[in-house]
């Protein structure tokens, strides 16, 4: 058996999520996929993913043993570049996620503009509002907003974003600009349904957090659509600054309560720090690193100022 070849197959099947994706991936039948799968783990002695009819996971010994492939196959590839032909020109494919909106407004030119450069590489964008485990769904880098937790991981700071309170000038006209944020209870809200309803916004006061519970007749699972209600009036909204950045030029979202925001959360770029970094890897971290910083997506202040009703 050719086991870094099996090792191959094996990693392609988790990042794929099937054995039929895995064969169309590599021009392969689905049975030679089978008899591969059914080798390797004859040859470790172990069950390295659980088969039903409807879905595919991965067994602990499979967990291991794929962080182990991918640091392996990794440094095999690095090491033919190194004396290869192209030596310094990344190839290879490369799985990247991101929260939704960030992505689409201000991740997706820079990986245009990356793909443009280096032309073998390919980018498959995963965005989702969701926390993803990197080792188990196979994903090399993700972009992500707020503090870590996960210290197996490697972060890099790009920017910051502000958590802000804004509404339609409309809406204040009628209900005036609050002063403190307890007035929100008192204030229509829009809630925005992500994991959870988020019934509660939190505040900072010289140091002091605190919660305020909201509530209001509009919600929604998604960020664009919950900033257009805010800018049609339908309510107060909280959001990441970039989510409203536009809207808040174009004076159709005013922010309010500014005093009163939580600390800044950073933005970072995050790989998980057992798998050997390859080639193509360390080039799009270069490349979203220096590209990123500056970016008008992490503006905190001009772009963002209070405007009057």
């Amino acid at each position: 058996m050719d086991q870094l070849a099996a090792m191959r197959v094996f990693v392609e099947i988790v990042d794929r999520g099937s054995l039929t994706a895995a064969a169309d991936s590599l021009d392969r039948s689905q049975p030679a996929i089978v008899r591969t799968l059914a080798a390797l783990e004859a040859h470790l002695g172990a069950v390295l993913l659980r088969r039903t009819t409807r879905r595919m996971s991965l067994t602990p010994e499979g967990s291991d043993y794929l962080q182990r492939c991918r640091r392996i196959l990794a440094d095999v590839e690095d090491a033919a570049q190194a004396v290869g032909q192209d030596a310094g020109d990344p190839r290879g494919d490369l799985k990247v996620t991101a929260p939704v909106q960030f992505g689409h407004l201000h991740l997706t030119p820079v990986l245009a503009g990356f793909l443009g450069q280096y032309r073998q590489v390919r980018v498959d964008l995963i965005l989702l509002d969701r926390i993803v485990d990197l080792v188990e769904e196979g994903i090399d880098l993700a972009l992500r907003i707020g503090e870590l937790s996960d210290s197996s991981m490697v972060a890099l700071r790009v920017g910051e974003v502000r958590r802000v309170i804004c509404a339609s000038p409309e809406l204040l006209l009628r209900t005036g600009v609050p002063e403190h944020p307890r007035f929100l209870k008192e204030l229509p809200c829009i809630l925005q349904q992500n994991l959870s309803r988020q019934n509660s916004w939190t505040f900072d006061d010289g140091g002091r957090k605190f919660d305020v519970p909201v509530a209001g007749n509009f919600g929604c699972n998604q960020v664009a659509a919950a900033a257009v209600a805010c800018a049609q009036g339908l309510g107060f909204g909280r959001f990441l600054s970039y989510q409203v950045q536009q809207l808040v030029r174009e004076k159709r979202l005013i922010l309010v309560l500014e005093d009163f925001e939580p600390a800044v959360w950073p933005v970072s770029l995050v790989y998980p720090g057992t798998r050997l970094v390859s080639a193509r890897l360390r080039a799009l971290i270069n490349w979203l690193r220096d590209e990123l910083r500056g970016s008008a997506a992490f503006s905190t202040s001009v772009e963002l100022s209070t405007g009057s009703v």
